[in-house]
């Protein structure tokens, strides 16, 4: 029993590092804000890290408009 929990922490772990990575790498590294995996993953990141991820595409991407979950009430505007 002990050993299937071992297995399922170490799978979880790994996961969460994935797709975190890949998150971070299209939020800080990305050549344009329309990724569609990035995007995808952002909408999955809870609300403030979210917000935190918008602002630095944000800051990247100043002159473009949002990414779907970024955008605000208008849709053209940064939220």
């Amino acid at each position: 029993m002990q050993k299937i929990i071992q297995v399922v922490c170490v799978v979880l772990i790994a996961g969460a590092v994935m797709f975190g990575g890949r998150w971070y790498m299209y939020v800080s590294q990305a050549p344009s804000p329309y990724d569609e995996v990035g995007i995808a993953l952002n909408g999955y990141m809870p609300g403030p890290i979210r917000d935190w991820g918008c602002h630095k595409l944000q800051q990247r991407f100043p002159g473009q408009m949002p990414p779907y979950g970024c955008a605000g009430t208008d849709g053209r505007s940064w939220r």
